[in-house]
């Protein structure tokens, strides 16, 4: 008998559904709930949050401790990220900070499924060190250039500026649509921001901005945000822009298909020896103002 067969068998035996347009039932097991098929493709592309909250409620649960296992208090210590004016509020857990804050709600419309699309537990492995088995994945749930998009290095020289951020934000008052106005202005037109928002936002804080494009680094990785073209963009493309995309990846863009839209999935867990292909996500056009035209 071939994998796949054996493992629809499985499936059969443990009674879980193909159809992922519902809410999973009740008093599922461990297993019938982790094979679920709204766990691969392409029942994860459309689920809702509604469905996925269903079974993952305890991520929006609030369960910050007050205070750290050596007794540091939350109420007194401050993390550089809590420097910005755009952190409000006391310390939250990352789904919360990302889902139900105050200020995720306006500037940020994420789903579940724009970071999570789905791993195979068959090539999930906790043996994450040298030794490892290379063919499998070390329980990577989300596709890092997810993270990379709003929490990557934004070097100045990817935007061709001069000098270090805090020299040219000096020079131009901390506004970076002093120039952005101009520049880039095809930006933030992707389904998991609120363009308008951000825009509007902007000209009353510069830590808007700045926020995510230099604020908020939590990684030494740079992103290479799409060059969306902009009415008065140049014909020559800059030496440091050559490389850049020119358009999001197509399921970020405005006027996707959402979960709510789209139609009940037929779907079927992959295939046991058919591996994922990996995710490579694009990010909204901005950030990369040229030089001289």
């Amino acid at each position: 008998m071939s994998r796949a067969n054996l493992f629809a068998v499985l499936l059969a035996l443990v009674g879980v559904s193909v159809q992922a347009d519902a809410l999973p039932p009740k008093g599922l097991s461990y297993q019938q709930a982790r094979w679920n098929p709204i766990h691969f493709k392409p029942a994860i592309e459309t689920a809702t949050d509604e469905q996925c909250l269903a079974c993952h409620a305890e991520v929006l649960e609030k369960s910050v401790r007050a205070a750290s296992p050596a007794g540091v208090k939350a109420s007194e210590a401050l993390a550089w990220y809590e420097t910005l004016d755009t952190y409000q509020g006391d310390e939250e857990t990352f789904h919360r900070r990302h889902l139900v804050t105050d200020y995720a709600k306006q500037v940020m419309d994420l789903k579940c499924n724009t970071c999570h699309l789905g791993n195979d537990p068959r090539e999930e492995t906790a043996m994450s060190h040298a030794g490892g088995d290379p063919t499998l994945t070390q329980r990577k749930h989300v596709d890092p250039n997810i993270c990379l998009m709003c929490h990557g290095q934004f070097p100045y020289q990817n935007m061709g500026v001069p000098g270090p951020w805090l020299e040219a934000g000096l020079a131009f008052q901390n506004n970076c649509l002093l120039c952005h106005v101009t520049f880039r202005t095809n930006r933030h037109n992707v389904n998991y921001l609120k363009p308008q928002a951000i825009e509007a936002l902007a000209k009353e804080k510069e830590d808007v901005c700045f926020g995510c494009h230099g604020g908020r680094p939590w990684y030494r990785i740079s992103y290479p945000y799409p060059r969306h073209a902009w009415p008065t963009m140049a014909t020559v493309v800059p030496d440091w822009a050559k490389d850049r995309p020119t358009e999001s990846e197509p399921r970020f863009l405005v006027g996707a298909v959402k979960p709510a839209e789209a139609p009940a999935p037929q779907a079927q867990p992959a295939a046991p020896d058919a591996k994922a292909p990996e995710t490579k996500a694009d990010a909204p056009g901005q950030g990369d103002q040229p030089k001289d035209k």
